[in-house]
């Protein structure tokens, strides 16, 4: 591939605004061609994507809201965006250079001209999957990181319980609070995750929820004396439950809602009182506010995983065709940890 060619790109657009579960139909693969070659003087950037996240918030950008979210919708009929790990084939911009390896912001397709250049970074240490920089090392490892370091203020004997555990995010939270001393269980949606949570990410326990008829009952059988701190990433019927069991001057670092997010109309919860009651804070936070800590999160998390105390799972998907039935699977608890979309070996 010559630099000024053109060539053809595959791309994954948004064909239809969705209302409940999306679907595959929703999505659409066209064909078009970019030329390998940057605008001069554009400051851009011309990379082929390598690997695709598939998240939860991506659902949130595929509805037209009725009054306006910190999210902005897809535009119909465009190609849709997310984070990814790429390799720079051209650059007009003085921190990227042909051959670089980069992860931030890029669109769903073979090749991508990033005229947003800043929310691009560099990737300097290329002797861990690349794919960890859209996990561990990306959006949701930042997110484990100052969802339960920085919002809940955690300490060493502390009872954490961790919602969607074995996702993304939530097999991080676990591990990091089983490193500084935390008593840690987790919930998931099936035996082989539930699994997964003790023998590989370390949790004291872990339960399927999807077997719990009576989840107030179920938290009480693993927190006997309440729930210092509840990482949550459901929403629903789930937060309803731990509200009861929170102990006094607990703290609630809400992530995510997904329970949520394909619903017409989000259930209610009743059990608000107890934030009253029991004194207990409860913040939602986006990981924007926070990209400051990334640096420090970098070193402290390759350092870790370096030593061989922190672990990852990812489930991976080959090809581009197949995004769209990998991104709806997130909603349906098809996948196992993060799930990544290759769409080109480097």
């Amino acid at each position: 591939m010559a630099l000024g060619e053109e060539v053809s790109n595959k791309q994954i657009i948004l064909k239809n605004y969705v209302t409940g579960f999306p679907k595959e139909t929703d999505m659409e693969m066209v064909s078009s061609s970019i030329k390998v070659k940057v605008p001069e003087g554009s400051k851009a950037v011309l990379v082929k994507n390598l690997y695709l996240s598939c998240d939860p918030y991506m659902r949130l950008k595929m509805t037209k809201p009725e009054t306006p979210t910190y999210f902005t919708e897809y535009p119909l009929g465009s190609v849709i965006t997310g984070y990814g790990v790429s390799k720079v084939l051209d650059s007009e911009h003085p921190n990227f250079k042909e051959g670089d390896l980069v992860w931030g912001t890029t669109r769903w397709e073979e090749f991508s001209l990033i005229t947003m250049t800043k929310m691009l970074r560099k990737i300097t240490y290329t002797d861990v999957p690349l794919s960890y920089y859209i996990g561990i090392l990306g959006m949701p490892g930042i997110s484990a990181y100052v969802g339960f370091f920085e919002i809940c203020s955690p300490k060493k004997g502390e009872r954490v319980y961790v919602s969607a555990a074995s996702g993304a995010v939530g097999q991080l939270v676990g591990q990091f609070a089983k490193s500084i001393g935390c008593c840690v269980v987790g919930s998931a949606g099936s035996k082989e995750k539930v699994d997964l949570l003790k023998s590989k990410f370390g949790f004291d326990e872990a339960f399927n929820y999807k077997e719990e008829h009576d989840l107030d009952a179920a938290l009480k059988r693993y927190f006997p004396e309440g729930i210092d701190i509840y990482f949550e990433n459901v929403g629903g019927a789930m937060l309803d439950a731990v509200l009861l069991n929170m102990r006094d001057h607990g703290r609630i670092s809400v992530c995510g809602l997904i329970s949520q997010y394909n619903k017409d109309k989000p259930e209610g919860v009743h059990n608000l009182f107890c934030l009253v009651s029991k004194r207990i804070e409860m913040k939602g936070f986006l990981v924007f506010d926070h990209w400051h800590l990334y640096p420090q999160f970098l070193e402290a998390t390759i350092k870790r995983i370096k030593e061989g105390k922190m672990v990852y799972v990812e489930d991976i998907v080959e090809g581009l065709e197949n995004a769209p039935s990998a991104l709806i699977g997130l909603f349906t608890g098809k996948n196992v940890g993060k799930q990544v979309v290759v769409v080109a070996h480097e």
